[in-house]
């Protein structure tokens, strides 16, 4: 690096002069930003809210209180749908639509141990690879299909914020998709 007057400069009078740039930039910056900024004056919403995402089965994020609680669910994987189809067979676990709600039953069964349902589901990741059947590649319509069973319809408006990942794989290759979800936890209604 060199001064303004063109000299070089040792390594920690660069490195001094980079970080007072960098302090410059950020103390312009608050000050641009000040006490007015919508960031500065953002207050937490008193409930859940999807955001973005118009008209379509997913939105483009959540907002959620504070205080609340969330449960996170592990990758979860298909169950078998034919257990007389030996491992391999497509037959076995099904197609990934199959797979998809095979997976998303075994949500609402976990959210409803803890209280909770697809309703309070804010967030989901799938993870897809490819199908054989498919040309070798990751069935989306599959997995939107079944999503669509759930979410963003008549019995259940939500849409949560949701990423779909193709992968090279997942532990068993019979498996074409594996999902997490994360789900908060209603407002604490007041005692009676």
């Amino acid at each position: 690096m060199r001064s303004s007057t063109g000299r070089a400069l040792t390594t920690a009078a660069a490195a001094a002069a980079f970080l007072a740039v960098v302090a410059g930039v950020a103390a312009t910056v608050v000050r641009a930003q000040g006490a007015s900024s919508p960031a500065a004056a953002a207050v937490p919403p008193p409930d859940v809210q999807f955001y973005g995402g118009t008209g379509g089965p997913i939105s483009a994020g959540v907002v959620v209180p504070a205080g609340r609680a969330y449960l996170w669910t592990s990758g979860t994987v298909p169950s078998v749908a034919d257990p007389a189809a030996p491992a391999g067979d497509p037959k076995r676990y099904g197609d990934t639509k199959t797979q998809a709600v095979s997976i998303l039953r075994k949500f609402e069964v976990q959210l409803k141990e803890k209280g909770l349902g697809l309703k309070d589901v804010v967030y989901l990741r799938a993870y897809l690879v490819g199908d054989p059947a498919n040309g070798g590649k990751a069935d989306y319509r599959g997995w939107f299909d079944a999503y669509g069973q759930f979410f963003a319809n008549e019995a259940n408006p939500v849409r949560p914020a949701r990423s779909t990942v193709a992968v090279a794989g997942l532990v068993d290759p019979d498996w074409r998709i594996e999902i997490e979800a994360v789900a908060v936890y209603p407002a604490a209604t007041a005692p009676k």
